[in-house]
């Protein structure tokens, strides 16, 4: 027979009341078509690589036969422990108590060489500040010249900036301005002659 719309021919098979049974219990558990079900079991037998004639005895004895690979997996596991993981627990073990050991050593060292270090520096720190407090009479001393010195320049400064500003204006002056250039003048040699 074949149908049109899906160009699928299908054939029919003949199985025993029993096993017709068997299928029409699992299309109702699973709500399937019974040609979903004979294609879904023979495509579960192909893909699990099963052979359908070497079906087993009883699922004790395949449960027999998963328990022994069980116990043959767990007695690898325990003899791979015991064989090589142990050995490397011990040796990692005696490898961080050395590296512990090897870095208490150090950090004792560290811990000398740090106080013997701000010793030093305490008694560099000394001898600095002695020299410093016998030449910070010769600081002040120049420090209270160069402030004098500077407020000297502060002056300077601002007479140079009221002559600037003078001969600005003198500059700006026009030609009948001669009384205003005079006083200009004026200031100007007064601001010269002062000190």
């Amino acid at each position: 027979m074949q149908n049109q719309s899906r160009n699928i021919v299908f054939t029919t098979i003949s199985i025993d009341t029993e096993t017709a049974k068997l299928v029409e219990k699992i299309c109702k558990r699973y709500s399937l078509k019974k040609s979903e079900v004979v294609k879904l079991a023979f495509r579960y037998i192909d893909n699990a690589s099963i052979n359908p004639t070497d079906a087993p005895e009883s699922v004790k004895s395949e449960l027999a036969k998963i328990n022994k690979r069980q116990d043959d997996i767990i007695r690898f596991i325990r003899s791979y422990e015991e064989d090589k993981l142990n050995p490397m627990v011990h040796t990692t073990h005696s490898i961080a108590s050395r590296f512990e050991k090897v870095v208490k050593e150090l950090c004792e060292l560290v811990n000398s060489q740090i106080v013997n270090s701000q010793e030093l520096q305490d008694n560099a720190l000394k001898k600095i500040s002695e020299a410093f407090s016998q030449h910070a009479g010769v600081i002040n001393n120049q420090s209270k010249q160069i402030s004098s010195l500077s407020q000297v320049q502060q002056r300077d400064n601002k007479k140079l900036v009221q002559l600037i500003s003078l001969y600005s204006e003198l500059a700006t002056c026009g030609v009948m301005d001669g009384k205003r250039k005079e006083n200009l003048k004026a200031e100007i040699n007064n601001l010269i002659d002062n000190p």
